[in-house]
């Protein structure tokens, strides 16, 4: 690591502790030219996700337009802000581990429901029905019909 006084390229570590998220290692080190100190932060390289819609356009995944949706989907419902954090912390490892660089809208819309049907059923119904473009009273009755058939089952 390169000491940001004398551009040394020969530095130890005095101590390296997790940040308090865990997704970044803070490092304290030494140059061994000039005896400074600096942090440098260590954090792993994460490959950008691309996601296919349905109309086979591409975009760069935007955690932002995600939780937007759960957000508005949640609207005066009892579900806090980190139980949402929490579902799409959940999507995007979900995104991750499956180890695609392209993933297809669809499949993110079936995770933020499911995750809704888990959280609350009124957000699930809310978010199901702009995302699967209900497109009359038949089609919303029939979604909830297979919650209701689902709840008594479980």
């Amino acid at each position: 690591m390169k000491c940001p006084y004398c551009s040394s390229l020969e530095s130890k570590v005095i101590d390296s502790r997790p940040t308090d998220d865990g997704h970044v290692i803070r490092r304290r080190r030494e140059c061994i030219n000039c005896n400074q100190r600096f942090t440098t932060y260590e954090k792993i390289e994460e490959i950008p996700i691309i996601i296919v819609k349905k109309d086979g356009t591409r975009e760069s995944y935007n955690r932002m337009k995600v939780l937007n949706g759960i957000i508005r989907a949640c609207e005066k419902r009892p579900v806090s802000m980190e139980q949402m954090e929490r579902l799409i912390d959940l999507i995007e490892t979900r995104m991750h581990t499956s180890m695609e660089k392209e993933i297809q809208s669809e499949l993110i819309g079936e995770l933020v429901m499911s995750g809704l049907k888990d959280l609350d059923e009124v957000a699930y119904v809310r978010f199901a029905s702009v995302y699967r473009q209900f497109k009359d009273i038949n089609t919303f009755i029939n979604e909830l019909t297979k919650l209701l058939q689902e709840k008594t089952h479980q």
